[in-house]
Order: structure tokens, then sequence, then C-alpha cells
């Protein structure tokens, strides 16, 4: 009886800034409600992508009828991919699986390995449904196939609805293909490359991800999610300035646009100079701990100098991984200070003085190493940013490269001929 009653609540999750979800168990009429029979829509509209249902690895992009709001950002076509997502990005690249997905349950399916395997889409004008009916795992076909969809609502609602699921999704092996059931989108910045004139690297930076619990996904189980207001539905000044909402919104005059500086158009918010006054404090801060600190390193002795300097390296040294790495350098114009001839014996105010001194520097640099801890695990934040877009290759980012443990995707063209060739998310 208890384990009834909690099924058939909703637990809703509200650990998101762009959307909220609830789930339904399998005894929730609402699990069945938000499931879309298939079999009993316009056949006519109802279509059964021949390729993606014949092949392993491979993605086809699909028009929409209506516009579809995701995180703020209206879409007219996706990019259905054989591993149980959505990808809503614009350009279609090898490393489909990292950001801009909308993903009931990403894993390595493979459709090819069995003939009831389909990839089945139905747009009825107001909703895009998306199933992937009898799919079996590449690496597991013995554990049996997978049967789950995904709505898209043009209100901008998402339901994750599962019929078949045999085996716990957090069993799922992610050695060859990545195990996600969520949402997320990014934004591109465009850096130029200062030794090769007249060349462009894009990099991809992921600004908000939802995860949804996997030990909840189960046979007759459903996801709803609702999204939140953002900053981009406020069409004039005053209403954006004025907004009361869970984002700092900003209005751009030269875009004519209300933003938190943080979604697919960060590459225009930028280049067009518009506000973003929480980067320009934390900008602040950065630079004047920066350069306080600087002025009292110069200031000291040269023996306290280097202990200082060796303590913030070791610290600053933890901190990096194999794909994101933080490397701060301090660059002095001149020459180390000599000791000066004026080290004798001081009176009892110097003495003073240089205590305080000491403990001023020992602060900036606590203060100056818990920046950059938050910047480290903030990469999206104002403050990172800031220092993103000036010192691309010294701040973490979100860098597509080969051998970057991604599994790479093939587009289908839409005649239906396979491309011989890929679009890199990093080129030159």
């Amino acid at each position: 009886m208890g384990q009834d009653k909690t099924n058939r609540h909703p637990t809703e999750d509200t650990d998101h800034n762009y959307y909220t979800s609830k789930t339904y168990g399998p005894t929730d009429p609402m699990s069945k409600d938000l499931w879309v029979n298939v079999d009993q829509m316009d056949k006519e509209k109802v279509k059964i992508h021949g390729i993606l249902s014949n092949t392993h690895r491979q993605a086809a992009r699909v028009n929409l009828s209506f516009d579809f709001p995701f995180y703020g950002h209206f879409l007219r076509d996706l990019t259905v991919a054989t591993g149980g997502f959505i990808y809503t990005g614009d350009v279609v690249h090898r490393m489909l699986t990292a950001t801009q997905y909308i993903a009931p349950l990403m894993a390595n399916f493979d459709p090819s390995v069995s003939r009831n395997s389909t990839v089945i889409y139905f747009d009825n004008g107001t909703a895009l449904v998306v199933q992937w009916d009898h799919v079996h795992l590449q690496d597991s076909y013995n554990l049996g196939s997978f049967t789950f969809q995904a709505t898209l609502h043009s209100d901008g609602r998402i339901v994750f609805a599962y019929k078949e699921i045999p085996i716990e999704v957090a069993q799922i092996s992610s050695v060859n293909h990545p195990v996600k059931v969520g949402l997320s989108d990014a934004f591109v910045v465009v850096h130029r490359i200062q030794q090769i004139p007249n060349v462009r690297r894009r990099t991809i930076y992921e600004y908000h991800r939802v995860e949804l619990t996997k030990t909840k996904i189960t046979n007759s189980t459903a996801v709803e999610m609702m999204p939140l207001p953002t900053c981009l539905q406020f069409t004039s000044c005053s209403s954006c300035i004025s907004s009361q909402i869970n984002f700092n919104c900003s209005w751009c005059h030269r875009l004519r646009r209300c933003s938190s500086g943080f979604d697919r158009h960060r590459q225009d918010w930028v280049d067009n100079s518009c506000p973003d006054e929480v980067n320009i404090v934390m900008t602040n801060i950065f630079l004047t701990l920066y350069n306080s600190s600087l002025s009292l390193f110069l200031s000291l002795p040269l023996s306290l100098f280097l202990s200082v300097s060796l303590s913030a390296s070791l610290s600053l040294s933890l901190f990096s991984t194999d794909d994101t790495k933080i490397a701060l350098h301090l660059k002095d114009n001149g020459a180390m200070p000599k000791e000066s001839s004026a080290e004798r014996k001081g009176t009892h105010p110097l003495h003073t003085g240089l205590i305080l001194g000491i403990l001023m520097v020992m602060l900036i640099m606590a203060a100056t190493v818990l920046v950059t801890v938050y910047i480290y695990h903030h990469p999206t934040s104002a403050a990172s940013l800031f220092f993103i877009e000036r010192r691309p290759s010294r701040w973490p980012a979100m860098k597509f490269r080969r051998g970057s443990g991604h599994p790479a995707y093939a587009e289908v063209e839409p005649v239906g001929q396979e491309k011989e060739g890929f679009i890199e998310s990093e080129q030159c």
C-alpha cells in the first residue's frame, strides 16, 4: 500500500533553472496518458525512417511544422539520432552526444541488429513524437529490446515516455557510448587564431544541462518537463529590466534583445558589447584582487615573494583534468626586486606594518584561490566566460577533438544517402 501510494504521486525536481520536471511511476495514470499510441495516429503523418531503422550511429534532419521553443529559442528543424536522442544544434558534427540534445534514453542502440527495430516520428502540427521502437543495444543484444519516445509540444513542454525498459538504466554500459537522460544546450564562441590570419576556431560551451534520475526510468514510466520563463521572451526594454524571474535580464539596444547573456546568441551579445552587469562586477573584483596582490608582492622581500608564489603555484596545479585545464601566469615587466639596503634593524611600527602586510597578502591570496576555484567549477559563470573569451587557450572549455571519447555520428542526407564526410565542431 505504501509503495503504491508513493508511485501514484509524481516526483518533482526543482533543481533546474530552465525547466521543472515531474516523474510519474508505473502505477500513475498519467504515465499511460502521456504515452502516445502511434498506431492510432493518422497513418499518412506517421513516418518510419528507413535509413535510421536499419543503421547504427546515424542521424537525420527532421523539419517541424511548428515553432518549438527550446531553452527560450524557437527551433524549426531537429536531428533525430539512432542512439535514443534528438540533437538540437544548428551544425551537425561527429560528436552529437556531447551537448545540445533531448535525450529520453541516450545509449548505444543499433536498429540494424533486428528487423523489428524502427525509428518512427509523427508531426500533427502542434507536437512531434519520436519513438525508438524495439531497439537493441549493439553490445548487449541479449538484454532485450527498448521502446520509448519523446514528445515535443509547441508550448515547449517535453515528455519522455517509456514502454519497455528491460534492465536498469544505470546498468547500461557507457564504454562505447554515453548514457544520458535529460536535456542540454550550449552556445558557440568564435575565436580568432592570432598565429594564423583570417582563420577562426569555433568552440562550443554547454551552459546548462538537465540530468534526470536514471533509477526512476522503468517500464510504464514517464517524465514531463515544463519550460520556465527566460529573458528571451521579453520584447521590450521596460519589460526586460523589470522582469521578476530567476535570471538577471539585460536589454541590448543594438540587438533589441533581452538576455541574461547565456544563450545561443552569446557571440552576438559579446560582439555588440551588450550589457552584462554580473560580468563587469565579477571582473572588477577579480582584477582588483589581482592588482592588489601583485603590488604587494613587489613591495615585499624576495624570499617572502617566492614562498607565497610557490604556495599559489602548488594550489593552482591541483585544478587540472585531461580536457579542462586552468593555468595562471603572473608576468612582471621588470626584474624581481632585490633586497633593499634598508634591511636593518627596524622599529616596532615597521614590524607591525610588515606583519599586517603579510596578513593582507595571505588574505588576498586565499581570496584569489577561492575565486579561481569558483571559476574552475563554474566554467559558464560570468567571470569565467569573461576570461574564456579573452584567454581561450587557458580556461575551461568544451572542445571537441578527435579521439575525445565521443562516438562519431554520420548525418543522413534528405534524399537518403549517407554523407561521405563529417563536420567537426572545432575546425581551422
